[in-house]
């Protein structure tokens, strides 16, 4: 049996974990940063971190979503927080919206890579882990400040935000 409070905290790459080539422009991948942004942000929770790939999500398979499912099937905690690309984390969260009714899954991403400072990923994984903990089983994607369903969400190129798909 698992302890209840435990998240589990995956991490595939995306921007939030980009990092800049100052000498040919161009951004790559090292390590995840996750790490460093929960001592930053002074993170007292129980969480269980594992890295599953690192890449961007425009480059990310089926295969690579296959895996993220099996993995929070896996996984025993009932609470997990996923850090993913935007540009696909709706399409990831419809491939495990479906399969996941009994854990409370959270996918979360950056605008901005976290090495450029001016990131907005340390605020969305603040707001993820606070969802994770407190919404009822489900898939959910966490951004902007905002937490939307798995299939009521999509990202608005034009205004670089996540929108509601829902008409008010």
């Amino acid at each position: 049996m698992s302890d209840i409070s435990r998240i589990r905290v995956f991490t595939t790459g995306g921007t939030f974990d980009k990092e800049y080539n100052e000498l040919t422009g161009e951004l790559f991948f090292q390590r995840t940063h996750l790490l460093d942004m929960l001592r930053l942000g002074r993170c007292h929770l129980d969480l269980a971190v594992e890295n599953l790939m690192m890449v961007d999500s425009l480059e990310m398979s089926d295969r690579g979503r296959e895996l993220i499912a099996e993995r929070c099937q896996q996984a025993e905690e009932n609470r997990i927080v996923i850090t993913h690309g935007t540009d696909t984390m709706d399409r990831t969260a419809a491939v495990l919206g479906p399969r996941f009714k009994h854990k409370t899954i959270v996918l979360t991403g950056a605008m901005v890579p976290y090495t450029f400072g001016s990131s907005d990923g340390l605020f969305n994984l603040g707001t993820a882990l606070a969802f994770a903990q407190t919404l009822a089983p489900g898939v959910y994607v966490a951004m902007n400040g905002q937490c939307f369903q798995w299939d009521e969400v999509r990202k608005n190129r034009e205004l670089g935000i996540f929108e509601s798909l829902r008409k008010s």
